[in-house]
């Protein structure tokens, strides 16, 4: 008896050693499939696995092999999967190019949705911090946006829109650190020349209600007490729920200007943003924000229309600005509503920080712009209506003038008097104390 349990006690090991590999069923001779469907299936299970190289070799063998196989348009976008989920810089660079190329060869497709937002995915999914390369930062926006005008309706629209939340608060935050250090270091010209784009398009921003504090603060201490007070008074009207809302009362006080009344839109969106949870800031946090590599969003806004308008040309940094009348009141309110944010100083030059001035201007002296000439009705964006455009007229010069001032001909360029030439010009003059 114990010779007979001993027995069957080995064949059962055996067994249980020597049990046969699962089967392949693409692959078997006994199936009947069809070539196309075997060499997907097959791939598809390679890349389950891991084998990302050998799963996308697979798919891009159906491909060269059968190009009319009701499977193309699954390979191509497999692929793309592959190299998305495989992770890595390159692997990320080539997963924009495979969604992209899904996109333009089957635009029709249900999946041509989802590939768009694969697209801008892999550019978030690769942001920097905001005091770093904001390349990707850029491209998700305008991924994100290109969606959200192509595919409005789309289940995945709202994580589509609280992503582009998050993007522009990474790019708000970049220039808002900009413009801080030369609102501390005293440069007024260019920390003004950063916020007031700033305030414009990203008004969801989390730090909107401290920008405009900051420029009615340089304002004021330019002597322009008009358009300190309008962007004091935005402070009232679009973040009626901040911290600096008594303080920028006091100040109108003390101006004699109008306080306007809060718009109901915005008392709403700042609710609805202290009513959502977000993480504390606790020192285990900021420890690991020192070395995540990623932007810290969680700051970003959780209601609200995003920007959905790209960014243009006359939206970058502005450091050369003229005084021009602003508008009494704020624009970009809700309907129907008469008050708005000032039109600010007028814009007569763009520069950048650290770039020299363009040819034939001096970059001390600003052309000087009566009150009569100033840009009246511009709009600038709330938190309510972010997309409103500014005003064209802001960054338009005075013609007359312009006609008055005689450019260095090449001959003083050449013998070095080309700057003795322009700082000559008629109707230069400083307006801003700065």
């Amino acid at each position: 008896m114990c010779a007979i349990s001993l027995a069957s006690a080995s064949m059962c090991s055996a067994q249980i050693f020597h049990k046969k590999k699962p089967v392949d069923k693409s692959t078997d001779a006994s199936n009947t499939a069809e070539p196309d469907k075997q060499l997907y299936d097959k791939a598809m299970y390679s890349i389950q696995k891991g084998k990302h190289e050998v799963g996308r070799l697979g798919l891009q063998t159906l491909i060269n092999t059968y190009p009319d196989s009701e499977y193309l348009a699954k390979a191509k976008l497999a692929i793309a999967d592959s190299f998305y989920k495989e992770g890595g810089s390159a692997n990320t660079a080539q997963a924009i190019a495979g969604y992209k190329d899904f996109i333009v060869f089957f635009p029709f497709l249900p999946e041509a949705a989802y590939a768009q937002m694969q697209v801008a995915m892999c550019n978030y999914s690769e942001m920097a911090k905001p005091d770093r390369d904001n390349t990707h930062a850029l491209g998700a926006e305008e991924e994100f946006q290109t969606f959200l005008k192509k595919y409005p309706k789309d289940p995945l629209a709202p994580q589509a829109e609280q992503h582009l939340r998050e993007v522009q608060e990474v790019l708000a935050e970049g220039q808002y650190r900009i413009a801080y250090y030369y609102y501390v270091k005293g440069d007024r010209r260019a920390a003004a020349g950063r916020l007031i784009p700033l305030t414009r398009r990203y008004p969801l921003y989390s730090k909107s209600d401290t920008a405009l504090w900051m420029l009615g603060d340089i304002f004021e201490k330019s002597e322009r007490k008009d358009i300190a007070g309008s962007y004091y008074a935005q402070i009232i009207k679009n973040y009626p729920l901040s911290e600096k809302v008594p303080d920028a009362k006091a100040k109108l006080q003390d101006f004699k200007m109008p306080i306007p009344q809060p718009d109901p839109k915005a008392v709403e969106w700042m609710t609805a943003e202290q009513n959502t949870p977000r993480p504390k800031e606790s020192m285990m946090h900021k420890t690991f924000g020192l070395i995540r590599s990623g932007p810290d969003v969680h700051m970003a806004a959780n209601h609200g229309l995003p920007q959905l308008e790209p960014e243009t040309s006359d939206q970058l940094g502005v450091d050369i600005l003229s005084g021009a009348k602003p508008t009494t009141g704020l624009v970009g309110g809700p309907a129907g509503s008469s008050g708005g944010t000032p039109t600010g100083p007028g814009v007569v030059g763009v520069v950048k920080p650290g770039e020299p001035a363009p040819a034939g201007s001096n970059s001390e002296d600003v052309n000087s712009t009566s009150p009569e000439s100033g840009a009246e009705g511009a709009a600038t964006s709330s938190p309510t209506d972010p997309s409103a455009p500014a005003d064209a007229s802001s960054t338009s010069t005075d013609a007359n003038k312009a006609d008055n001032t005689q450019p260095a001909s090449a001959s003083q360029a050449q013998n070095g008097n080309a700057k003795e030439s322009s700082n000559k010009k008629k109707g230069l003059k400083k307006i801003l104390p700065w």
